[in-house]
């Protein structure tokens, strides 16, 4: 069978392997700064040409060229480049791509870093940047200029579960001579595949589901050949590189991702059904309630709809901190993505950078929760949220 022909579960233990002499199974550890070469001739070509061998870790390590190609499988891409951080791999992405005076539109729904990046340092460097509504499709169209060169979206966003129609947009997009990408953290490719329905590029926080059990940072750019071979020049010169450790981890991450979604998906639904319930909550964000206003969207745009939910408390900020302290397993930590559950109050963390106006227009209330569902049993994740029966 042609490795390509793999189905899903098999290509995230076996794609990208790399064995070394001494035959390991599970795959070894490259913790090294440099290679040694055999000749001045083969560290000329090496340095020449990094794809034919492996020349400095800032830039090719065997460990991180397994996760890449690991990753590249899954997302059905032609490559992938391994970075730092999510936000490193934002960075390297619109810094390879863009020059001073073009423009991109981006939705409103995203992290609040990124807005922070978008406005505090990319448009510093001249990058000219328009913020739409991420579900609706005329204003993308009516924001298209004649130096428009990338659009950017989460679906799901972060951390309202608002979704875009990722083929509609794409189409939108190439008419138009323009990138489509896609952050397809909270979803990973065990649940959407983006570049299967139109997209160009996708973003990864690997830091998230991708490791699955919050203990390293790391980020992908993924797409086709040309794009990720400008994206990793800049890498190369810039140093936003993976650690060879970090992508041992997220390597071993991939093994059970498919396994951790669907089981994620499961736990996020059961609760977020019996928190719709509750006179305590005005409303419920999570794709996979048939409320979600794109609930039908949903259902042919992906095969479950993640961990991430978010809710609006009846109240304020006081009503919202009072819940999240009155927790007792749940984790107070604004990371996402891990088997632990975890609870945040956006308003006043992730989107705390924001401006009140722009967080007006995210829509990023005083009484809105956040939780990432993590893998314990749903019953005691309800127990620890019994504040909310008061």
């Amino acid at each position: 069978m042609n490795k390509k022909d793999n189905k899903f579960s098999t290509k995230a233990i076996r794609a990208g392997t790399i064995r070394s002499q001494e035959q390991e199974h599970s795959e070894a550890m490259y913790l090294t700064s440099s290679f040694v070469f055999n000749s001045a001739k083969e560290a000329s070509e090496r340095f020449a040409n990094p794809e034919s061998g492996n020349v400095y870790s800032r830039f090719t390590n065997p460990s991180v060229k397994m996760f890449e190609e690991r990753l590249a499988a899954l997302e059905n891409a032609d490559r992938c480049v391994a970075t730092s951080t999510g936000m490193s791999a934002i960075l390297s992405c619109f810094m390879a791509l863009c020059s001073k005076g073009d423009h991109v539109v981006v939705s409103k729904s995203i992290f609040g870093t990124t807005v922070q990046l978008f406005n505090n340092i990319l448009k510093r460097w001249g990058l000219d940047i328009t913020y739409v509504d991420l579900s609706n499709e005329d204003q993308w169209a009516n924001s298209i200029q004649k130096n428009t060169k990338l659009f950017f979206v989460e679906t799901p966003s972060n951390p309202l579960s608002e979704l875009c129609d990722i083929q509609s947009l794409a189409n939108l997009a190439h008419k138009h001579g323009i990138k489509l990408i896609v952050d397809n953290c909270f979803l990973t490719p065990a649940l959407q595949k983006p570049l299967d329905l139109g997209a160009d590029i996708i973003i990864h926080s690997a830091t998230k589901y991708l490791d699955g059990q919050g203990r390293c940072l790391g980020g992908a750019v993924l797409g086709s050949s040309n794009d990720m071979k400008e994206v990793f020049a800049f890498l190369r010169s810039a140093g936003t590189t993976m650690s060879p450790f970090n992508a041992w981890v997220f390597l071993k991450g991939l093994e059970t991702l498919k396994i951790r979604m669907d089981a994620h998906s499961r736990n996020a639904l059961e609760l977020a059904t019996w928190l719709e319930s509750l006179p305590s909550i005005e409303r419920v964000f999570y794709p996979g309630l048939d409320s979600h206003p794109q609930f039908g969207l949903a259902k042919t745009q992906h095969s479950a709809s993640g961990g991430v939910l978010s809710f609006n408390i009846r109240g304020s900020k006081k009503e919202a901190w009072n819940l999240i302290d009155s927790t007792n397993m749940l984790s107070i930590t604004a990371n996402l993505g891990d088997v632990k559950t975890t609870i945040t109050h956006p308003a006043t963390t992730t989107h705390s950078r924001l401006t009140q106006e722009e967080r007006d227009a995210a829509n990023i209330g005083d009484n809105l929760i956040r939780i990432a569902v993590g893998l314990e049993d749903v019953e005691d994740i309800k127990e620890d949220l019994k504040y909310l029966l008061k």
